[in-house]
């Protein structure tokens, strides 16, 4: 009824649209939207869909050259994932994405269907889905609200991919108050396909079908994370829990295997699966992809509510769902197949030639519209961008005046405390709730440095996945925070003994409205291109969450980094743990890589003991982080363990060393630093804890000399205790009981 009256109001700005965003829909159109034209544009040009505000910066990704020394990129940024050359045939998928506000409001359904829809990314790209990740982030762990939130956020991650059968092999738990009302749950997952099982989301071939496949839609999820994450929180937040998506992770089970049997009978010929904005992003996303023409008969999508009217069920985000392009020829055998799984299908539409996305309702025309103009020609903002004027401030307040510890009995006290602090501390109350073996391919999980899956089962072929990012480094500088992020993810991809290939971020910032939460995002885009550059790996795909912050308090800007890398031989890895020493056996040597310097702005040591922020970051040295990683590789079969220096600096990498195996370590710090409070806790860049055997010392000394890493042996394993020469001993059973109390004790 567009045109018949053209001046009725439309509810545009409780949608989330702005005016001049509401008046360029109208010049696209010659008239005003339909009401269902409207609910496709609101959740289409939504933050969380189009970024809008962030893909000016984002451009310069591709920059980055797609086929490096290290690998060769089969798809990249603008697909549902990032897909990259392994060898042997093989190529794999991984991305990282956000649920970041659902999950505040309804904890368990919000990280389950976070889970559940990066899943179905890897899926269409004719991959199947192997390993998945959770890197999170909550408010102090004594708060309130975190008591609420962390138990239901894990319980929704590992009762979903659990069921999925899906093993979980990493990712990351770390409090700060500025996750307050705003946890972060980030979710990575990796898929494995050969190079021709390779699907992209297109709409080709006129006349060709298309089907709706999956579970019924419902109204769960109307604007779902497209409205939602396009928004601050405010005080009354929690009360949009109809928009969160529920989910079903035995449909999606069955979707997965449903759909992977289709890829192999050949019959589809273009897929998307249904996630933020539902049917209003497959469809346009497809018929913009493709030749440019879909028609849609959308009173034929089965429905779990009768009730629901056009608009609502092309805003839904009901999950489980997938769309597909199927020529005619195939579409038996399709419905064939997805009926063996008892998976509900049905053709909805067809692609055609007329360069529109027509959708019918009983009859009645209710959409029609330039389809790109719904799917990549959104708005595009150069929102203004400023350093804060806090920003000097902040960082000429370093950590050098803060009171610290000089006794041997103060530095014990010290280690303890850190080793039990909620960032530091054991988190297998976590990640005991996941399944970390299921499908018997796992080779590493946590609290490995980095997860890794073996690939082929004849040639041993694997990847090793980890992320991570230091939020505090990020406020002190964000470029150098990215890119301290990344350095860390590489190193530990590489302690395992695998190549870094690739990256995908996943980058959780405040409001963009604000200029100074535009120019962190600003500078940690700069620095993440800058540092791949550098390091010659491609950024595949990722993630922009913006809005994180409750009222005028944002979060910690967050730019997650995930680093996938290769292991030609998985057998070979190197583990992050010294092994156990049975009675007088000779233990194996420790020894340090890398350069330990008085860093300790923006360490786990200021934030738990003094509660303090400020100062510069680590610095970074790419170039040294390549010749490292290196080393690491050409290492294995010498290294008998090798663990990455993070939070904690070597105080905590030798607590989780000793404690992996319950196997002490006598250590002398005399080579380290002059001073042995900043040799224990500073938290320098590039630098890995390393045993060897007896006899194998000089061996690795000639290896670091060739790669240009400086070495520094420590001391000896072995024991019951933990001992620093001249200065302190901690016995592994008080160590271990400290270190694993924190988070059950708050939980309980």
């Amino acid at each position: 009824m567009a045109a018949q009256d053209p001046d009725r109001e439309q509810p545009w700005a409780d949608l989330g649209l702005k005016a001049d965003e509401y008046e360029r829909i109208r010049e696209i159109l010659g008239r005003r939207p339909t009401s269902s034209e409207l609910a496709m544009y609101s959740v289409m040009w939504s933050e969380h869909c189009s970024y809008k505000s962030t893909k000016v910066h984002l451009k310069q990704f591709g920059e980055i050259p797609q086929e490096t020394p290290a690998g060769k990129m089969l798809a990249g940024i603008g697909e549902n994932a990032g897909v990259i050359d392994i060898g042997q045939g093989y190529a794999v998928t991984f991305k990282v994405e956000s649920h970041n506000h659902p999950s505040f409001v309804e904890p368990y359904q919000g990280a389950a269907t976070g889970i559940g829809g990066i899943v179905r990314d890897i899926l269409a790209m004719g991959a199947r889905p192997v390993a998945v990740m959770d890197p999170l982030r909550f408010g102090p762990l004594d708060a309130p609200d975190t008591r609420r939130v962390l138990p239901g956020i894990v319980a929704g991650v590992g009762g979903y991919g659990n069921c999925l059968g899906l093993p979980n092999i990493g990712g990351e738990a770390v409090f700060d108050e500025t996750y307050l009302g705003n946890p972060l749950v980030n979710a990575l997952c990796v898929g494995v396909l050969r190079h021709e099982d390779l699907h992209l989301a297109k709409a080709s071939g006129v006349g060709n079908q298309v089907i709706l496949y999956g579970a019924r839609t419902g109204g769960d999820g109307i604007g779902g994370v497209s409205v939602l994450a396009s928004e601050t929180f405010d005080a009354d937040g929690p009360a949009k829990r109809p928009a969160v998506q529920v989910g079903d992770p035995f449909m999606e089970k069955l979707l997965i295997e449903c759909t992977l049997e289709l890829f192999a009978a050949g019959v589809v010929a273009g897929i998307q699966d249904l996630g933020g904005a539902g049917l209003s992003c497959a469809t346009s996303e497809l018929a913009s992809a493709g030749d440019g023409g879909m028609h849609v008969e959308l009173d034929r999508v089965p429905l779990r509510d009768s009730t629901l009217a056009p608009e609502e069920i092309l805003m839904s985000e009901s999950q489980e769902r997938m769309m597909a392009v199927v020529e005619p020829d195939d579409v038996a055998t399709f419905l064939g197949i997805c009926a063996k799984w008892d998976v509900e299908a049905v053709v909805v539409g067809e692609v055609t030639d007329t360069g529109r996305l027509h959708i019918d309702w009983h009859g009645e025309r209710v959409v029609d519209v330039p389809p790109r103009s719904v799917a990549h020609d959104g708005p595009t903002y150069e929102r203004p961008y400023a350093r804060p004027d806090w920003q000097d401030a902040l960082q000429a307040d370093g950590a050098e005046t803060l009171a610290r510890p000089a006794s041997g009995e103060e530095l014990r006290a010290t280690l303890l405390q850190l080793a039990a602090s909620p960032n530091l501390c054991d988190k297998s109350w976590i990640t005991d709730q996941y399944d970390r073996y299921v499908r018997g391919n796992t080779v590493l999980s946590q609290p490995s440095d980095s997860g890794m899956v073996r690939v082929d089962e004849e040639t041993n072929l694997g990847v090793a996945v980890s992320t991570d990012c230091n939020g505090r480094f990020a406020k002190l500088d964000p470029y150098a925070g990215a890119q301290l992020a990344l350095a860390e993810s590489y190193r530990n991809v590489a302690t395992g003994g695998a190549r870094p290939l690739a990256i995908s971020d996943c980058l959780n910032f405040g409001s963009p409205e604000d200029t100074g939460v535009m120019w962190q995002f600003a500078e940690a885009c700069r620095g993440l291109k800058d540092a791949c550059l550098e390091l010659g790996i491609p950024v595949t795909g990722g993630n922009v969450s913006l809005y994180n912050q409750t009222g005028e308090t944002a979060i910690l800007p967050t730019p997650v980094v995930a680093v996938l890398g290769v292991i030609d031989d998985v057998t070979r890895r190197t583990p992050s743990a010294w092994a156990s020493v049975e009675g007088d056996d000779v233990g194996d040597r420790v020894l340090l890589l890398g350069t330990t310097r008085e860093e300790l702005s923006g360490s786990e040591w200021a934030h738990v003991v003094h509660g303090h922020l400020g100062g510069r970051p680590p610095a970074v040295d790419l170039a040294h982080e390549s010749r490292l990683a290196e080393l690491l590789r050409e290492g294995v079969g010498l290294l008998t363990s090798a663990h990455d220096l993070a939070d904690g600096g070597l105080a905590q990498a030798l607590v989780e060393g000793a404690l992996r195996n319950l196997c002490g370590v006598r250590v002398d710090l005399a080579g380290v630093h002059e001073d042995p409070f900043v040799a224990l806790f500073s938290e320098s860049a590039g630098r890995v804890l390393v045993t060897v055997a007896e006899g194998d010392v000089e061996r690795l000394t000639a290896l670091a000399d060739r790669h240009a890493v400086p070495v520094v042996e420590l001391g000896t394993t072995g024991g019951d205790a933990l001992g620093v020469a001249g200065l302190f001993d901690v016995n592994l059973l008080e160590l271990r009981s400290a270190w694993m109390a924190t988070i059950p004790v708050a939980m309980a």
